[in-house]
């Protein structure tokens, strides 16, 4: 009885069949079998299937860069160049059969398909284009067609930023890959990256980003279409051509559907389409892939098996050999053979390859393969070193070897150089596998696999850091499940939201961490805002009990919540009636928002009604009347300070009752304005520039001055009315403070402005200004000052003062003591208030408003007394023997007399005569009566035709007008 002949099976059909499960059973239904697979990506993935199954002792799985071979095993897992071609095993299969007609590696499968067979059975498995050159080839073989589990649509052109989930974006370059990666981290959270280049550790840890749902979505060149079992759904074409070693071509539909076919596993429909920049397909193609119908393979790429080992010339002869099967085309020139024909030619090598074991050692090194893609000239270069030494020593040196190894031995750098030292340690990984090249094969393999690992490791975490925003596909992934997040809100305002710092609240306005673009911005911002909807209401809810003093102002209208910005400061129909703007996001919701309002205006309502409660008084005292009450409104309207000389006129037209009626809520006419000296303080000051900087429609809000400075530097380049919101009057260079002005007014008005005068201690003390700045102010005002010096008379030792508390005639310690106060003059104490600083109406009335009168006639100067000289034997003490010589001590001085109208619009730069001088000149009450000035009756008179004028009469009640009264009847 005959031995029955093994089967021969075609298992043919389009993706997601069920093709390579149903071989790996029929596999393990053997004693022991083999299985080719096209990547060492898949063969992995099927060894572990195979281990979990019949455990590791069981399954030996070798790849060119990979060797694991059990004592015992009955299972070889392999890639097609891999296996192992002793015809021993019960069963063999060969995967993606299709791969005959590749122009780089075809020649193998199509070695495969010709001579690869099992004892009992052999099975090819791949697509139906295959069935016309399989049956000519293999005439035995049987062909079973499998359908399809799930259909495949055509879902046209999506952008990236629409592509759904559970997708795989496919790109024909590492740059390509790379790139699209970026861009679906900044705008869906990351993505897993499979290429053909990774370790099998690294792809596979890169693919269980995607399956364990880490991420959405995969970006992969086309090794996914060559059988790797994934989750997609949806598989999107970057590009429709790519370079194929040579040149750039258009995809195949059999190329496209090969790919396109990993979308929807088992029965789950899946599509495909195209993104970016990619051309969509033609009718002709959609329909190609949609009914998997494509053209049969006519040619199949074919090698001699046959080698001829007698010189290197002979092999690469027969290498080159010519099919004598029309169905098969000799395969292109591969890189083994390109470098084969290199050495062959090398004049040193010629010498050492004399005999059959010569040329086949040579055509083993010319076929290490070159994953490091550098120059033909340095493969050749390296591939003459292994020979040499094989050659002549047997095996390549440890040292050397070692050398190699170490070199690539670090994890530090970036993706593409981890990258670079992967393919260069596969390069040592493949020479470790051959026998009999190292010494200790065993220690080398080991070695070389470790430092893989490691390099695959460190590739998969800078891949993971580069490619996936953890936090945001977590929160996406909780998202899209319906799962509620957990937001928490730490001390130092950190939003942490599953563990994750996704940004800062700040006040109610979330702030997401620093993102690279807009698109991953709006991606994270959509994920937190979700979770911190409980947390907004309940941060309103504290804020809306929290207490004023949590609460401030700044100087730019900006409203705070501790160091917060919660709002700001817009303009109200009224000055005191600002309107608030708060700072909540839209992801808030209008509840939040109406409750964040409503506590910021309550705030700033209270502020204006506590600092400007005596302004608020006016207004709502109904007892105040007519002229009065409309004095009272333009007080408000001027936020209680207001320039004499813009009202004047309605200044004049108050009578007493109406005047006192204002007094006792605080106002004070003065001589140069009309203010409230409680509005004057530091903190009404400060939110009365706010409010006045709000309703003028300010860009940018002048600063308060300093408190407690009488004067400041004269404001410049600032809007008109910034001074008087500040409680200050421009004078010269500076500034005064407007209370600490009428102060100085009530000297003045003592002094005889007509004949001159000079400063006194008080006025100096008032200011707080030197006699040189103190001259500059009375410019200001409208005062002339004429500058002198004379001689200085110091006081005698022993002297003993007339009265206490007066100096000797012709003492001069005002100028000394002036001259030591501070610029600025800080006061410490607030200045109490001098009712003498209100001026009646009867002094209003007069040509010299509230001005005392002056001599007829101005006051001449004493005349000289000659001095006598005195022996320097009988000098006073303390006066230097030599004073005769040096000459008397000098100081400066001056006289200040009234500049008329001219004098004050020329010194004032703002074009504001001094109040209370009316039309005419200012008089004092006159010079001294004693000695040193002439009595009024002593000079020429003047006398007028026209009839005296009738003097008005004087309030009794008034103590100027009394005084005034008291120098008439003198």
């Amino acid at each position: 009885m005959g031995v029955e002949p093994a089967r021969i099976t075609a298992l043919l059909g389009p993706t997601n069949t069920g093709k390579t499960h149903f071989a790996i059973e029929r596999m393990l239904a053997y004693p022991s079998g083999v299985i080719g697979l096209p990547l060492r990506l898949l063969a992995r993935e099927v060894y572990d299937r195979i281990v979990g199954l019949r455990g590791p002792n069981a399954v030996a799985l070798v790849t060119g860069e990979e060797r694991i071979v059990p004592p015992r095993a009955r299972y070889w897992v392999c890639t097609v160049e891999a296996m192992p071609l002793t015809g021993e095993h019960d069963f063999l299969a060969i995967d993606e059969i299709q791969l005959c007609a590749d122009p780089e590696r075809g020649h193998v499968f199509t070695d495969r398909l010709m001579n690869a067979r099992g004892r009992h059975e052999t099975m090819f498995l791949g697509a139906e284009t295959m069935r016309p050159a399989i049956a000519q080839l293999v005439p035995r073989a049987q062909f079973v067609k499998r359908e399809r589990f799930s259909h495949l649509t055509y879902a046209g052109s999506k952008k990236i930023s629409r592509m759904p989930a559970r997708s795989a974006i496919v790109g024909f370059s590492v740059e390509n890959v790379y790139a699209i990666a970026e861009l679906i981290r900044r705008q869906k959270g990351g993505c897993a990256v499979v290429m053909g280049a990774l370790s099998p550790r690294t792809r596979n840890a890169q693919v269980a980003l995607y399956q364990n749902g880490d991420v959405d979505y995969l970006v992969a060149t086309d090794a996914i279409g060559m059988g790797l079992n994934l989750d997609l759904h949806h598989v999107a074409f970057s590009a429709t051509s790519k370079f194929d070693g040579r040149r750039m071509r258009p995809l195949t539909a059999q190329e496209i559907g090969q790919i396109a076919g990993r979308a929807g596993r088992y029965q789950r429909d899946g599509s495909f389409g195209v993104t970016g920049e990619a051309s969509p397909l033609s009718e002709e193609v959609v329909e190609a892939v949609t009914e998997h119908r494509f053209e049969p393979v006519r040619r199949l790429e074919w090698r001699n098996p046959e080698l001829d080992y007698r010189s290197p010339a002979h092999l690469i002869a027969s290498l080159e050999a010519r099919p004598d099967n029309t169905l098969l085309t000799r395969a292109r020139e591969a890189d083994d053979l390109g470098a084969l024909k290199a050495l062959a030619a090398a004049p040193e090598l010629a010498a050492r390859t004399t005999s059959r074991a010569d040329t086949k050692l040579l055509w083993d090194v010319c076929r290490i393969p070159d994953f490091r893609g550098i120059s033909h000239a340095e493969h050749t270069s390296l591939l003459t070193k292994i020979f040499a030494d094989l050659h002549e020593f047997g095996r390549i040196p440890d040292d050397w070897f070692a050398r190699q190894v170490k070199r690539q031995d670090r994890t530090d750098g970036g993706i593409d150089t981890l990258s670079k030292r992967l393919a260069y340690i596969r390069t040592w990984t493949y020479v470790a596998q051959r026998k009999g090249w190292l010494d200790d094969e065993s220690h080398w393999r080991e070695a070389t696999r470790a430092v893989e690992d490691r390099l695959s490791d460190a590739l998969h975490g800078a891949l993971t850091q580069r490619f996936v925003d953890r936090r945001t596909s977590v929160l996406l992934r909780r998202l899209k499940q319906k799962e509620s997040l957990v937001a928490d809100v730490n001390d130092k305002g950190e939003v942490v939201i599953e563990g994750h710092t996704v940004g800062r609240l700040e006040g109610f306005r979330f702030r997401q961490a620093d993102t690279a673009d807009a698109g991953e911005a709006k991606t994270l911002r959509a994920a937190a805002v979700a979770a911190l909807g409980p947390q907004f209401s309940l941060l309103s809810d504290r804020f809306y009990n929290a207490p004023d003093t949590e609460l401030d102002y700044t100087e730019q209208g900006g409203l705070m919540w501790g160091e917060h910005a919660v709002g700001k400061l817009v303009k109200g129909p009224e000055a005191l009636k600002p309107q608030v703007q708060a700072f909540v996001d839209d992801e808030a919701g209008a509840d939040v928002a109406e409750k964040v309002t409503r506590r910021l205006q309550h705030f700033i309502d209270r502020k204006i009604a506590a600092l400007f409660e005596p302004l608020l008084a006016v207004k709502g005292d109904e007892a105040l009347t007519g002229l009065a009450r409309g004095f009272g409104f333009q007080l408000i309207e001027a936020l209680g300070v207001i320039p004499r000389d813009q009202v004047a006129q309605d200044v004049k037209a108050l009578d007493q009752e109406a005047r006192g009626a204002l007094r006792k809520h605080g106002v004070r006419f003065g001589q140069f304005t009309i203010f409230m000296p409680l509005l004057l303080k530091p903190a009404p000051t400060r939110l009365r520039l706010v409010l006045w900087s709000l309703h003028e429609g300010l860009q940018e809000f002048p600063e308060s001055p300093p408190p407690g400075l009488v004067t400041i530097p004269r404001p410049e380049g600032l809007a008109e009315g910034y001074a008087a919101m500040s409680g200050y009057r421009p004078a010269g260079a500076r500034a005064i403070r407007i209370d600490m002005l009428e102060r100085l007014a009530d000297q003045l008005r003592s002094q005889d402005s007509r004949a001159g005068f000079e400063a006194n201690a008080d006025m100096l003390s008032i200011t707080g200004m030197t006699l040189e700045q103190f001259a500059d102010l009375m410019g200001g005002l409208g005062y002339k000052a004429e500058k002198g010096e004379r001689a200085k008379v110091k006081p005698v030792d022993a002297v003993v003062p007339e009265a206490e508390g007066t100096a000797p005639e012709g003492d001069t310690p005002v100028m000394d003591a002036a001259e030591t106060q501070p610029e600025g003059g800080i006061i410490e104490q607030p200045t109490p208030e001098t009712p003498a600083d209100d001026i009646s109406p009867e002094a209003e009335a007069l040509p010299d408003e509230g001005v005392a009168p002056v001599a007829e006639t101005p006051a001449e100067p004493a005349p000289e007394e000659p001095v006598a000289e005195t022996p320097a034997e009988e000098l006073a003490p303390g006066t230097a023997p030599d004073a005769e010589i040096a000459g008397p001590e000098m100081e400066v001085f001056y006289t200040f007399t009234w500049g008329g109208n001219r004098g004050g619009r020329r010194n004032d730069q703002q074009g504001n005569r001094p109040k209370g001088q009316g039309k005419g000149k200012p008089r004092g009450k006159g010079g001294p009566k004693g000695k040193g000035g002439p009595r009024r009756d002593d000079g020429p008179k003047n006398f007028q035709s026209r009839p005296p004028r009738k003097e008005k009469q004087i309030d009794p009640d008034n103590p100027f007008a009394q005084a005034l009264m008291g120098l008439k009847k003198e």
